[in-house]
């Protein structure tokens, strides 16, 4: 048995040196061809054209939200502490200027109001001094120095009167039927974006509240806040003019102007805020999501290519040129704006370039293939 096996193990060992296996068999790579190009039978049958030569100014596109004005807004400053007893306004209403607002109960209405009195009584007093300190001069009863004492305790006792009296109109307060409740009015039209008083809450700065109980806007003119990427931003300039677009009437549009472009850029986004100022025809609201298209301030050449030469297939845009031997290659492009029924062209194939003109003919002869 051990001589059979002895062998078996020789005669293995000569088949395996015989058949020359030496190593890991090559393996054989089969180079694919290049798909981009097509060949049909008669490529005389899908004529060519030229792709045109276009000057344009390119457009940037950047979304932004409207806001206020901030020149046009005023604050509703209440000049009187107390608490709130009549609420005339809310946030959002439109209201008029000299419209009244609010109505506040407020101890400082009865202190200029006795103030005022004070003023009043001491003025009363000192003219008829001052009167009888003439008659008395004018008979030599008394000396110049005591008459010219008595005019200047008139003219003190009438500018106390004038400055109790001007507290009175800044509160609001009318001198001949005075009240304890202070009224605020409105100081513009527009309209209340933003409210910071309550009913019975307290207003002003003494008592903890509010000193601003409003705000109004007049949204006649808005500002239009967009974000543009930094590489963007030299292709604006102050005065450059915008067509406004809103998500809310995608059929109206209207033009703005830039009136400045932010010198700080935001670190996360690398983006700028530029600010267009907007003429508000009664639609813009704040808040409003808008689209701002921009065109640069130098022209730049383009091709352009009938609209029947660019296919339009998986949000990409493809042109077919001719290649040797009969055949045609499908470019990428990048398409831009209609021309009337032409496409503009802004990459991807150069003016002069010649394609094919009508690209569906093509793919459905393909497609029958």
């Amino acid at each position: 048995m051990v001589v059979l096996l002895a062998a078996g193990l020789a005669l293995s060992a000569c088949k395996n040196s015989s058949s020359g296996d030496t190593g890991p068999s090559q393996l054989s790579v089969a180079k694919r061809g290049d798909m981009s190009l097509v060949s049909v039978e008669k490529p005389e049958q899908f004529p060519l054209v030229s792709a045109e030569s276009y000057d344009d100014r390119a457009e940037l596109n950047a979304t932004g939200t409207v806001n206020p004005d901030v020149a046009r807004e005023i604050p509703v400053i209440s000049l009187a502490s107390g608490r709130v007893v009549d609420i005339k306004a809310r946030l959002g209403d439109r209201v008029e200027k000299g419209q009244l607002l609010l109505k506040i109960q407020s101890p400082d209405s009865s202190n200029a109001f006795g103030t005022y009195l004070k003023a009043r009584n001491d003025e009363i007093m000192n003219k008829k001094a001052y009167q009888r300190a003439n008659v008395l001069y004018e008979h030599g009863a008394i000396s110049q120095a005591m008459l010219e004492q008595a005019e200047d305790a008139e003219n003190d006792s009438l500018a106390d009167l004038k400055s109790a009296e001007e507290q009175l109109d800044t509160l609001g307060i009318d001198k001949d039927h005075p009240s304890p409740v202070v009224p605020v009015y409105s100081p513009i039209s527009g309209v209340v974006i933003q409210q910071n008083v309550t009913q019975s809450a307290a207003a002003g700065v003494t008592f903890s509240g509010s000193a601003t109980a409003f705000t109004i806007a007049d949204l006649t003119n808005v500002w239009v806040i967009c974000d543009v990427y930094e590489n963007d931003i030299p292709k604006l300039a102050l005065g450059q003019d915008a067509t406004i677009k809103l998500t809310a009437y995608p059929d109206r549009s209207m033009t703005g102007r830039i009136s400045d472009i932010g010198p700080l850029l935001d670190p996360n986004i690398r983006t700028a805020k530029v600010r267009i100022e907007v003429s508000n025809p009664g639609i813009l609201k704040l808040g409003m999501f808008v689209t701002a298209t921009f065109r640069s301030l130098k022209a730049a050449h383009f091709a352009l290519v009938p609209g029947s030469s660019v296919l339009h297939l998986h949000d990409r845009d493809w042109v077919f040129v001719p290649a040797p031997q009969g055949k045609f290659r499908r470019v990428q492009v990048k398409a831009g704006q209609m021309v009337g029924d032409k496409q503009e062209i802004l990459a991807g194939i150069q003016s002069g370039q010649q394609v094919v003109s009508n690209v569906l003919q093509l793919e459905s002869t393909l497609e029958a293939q």
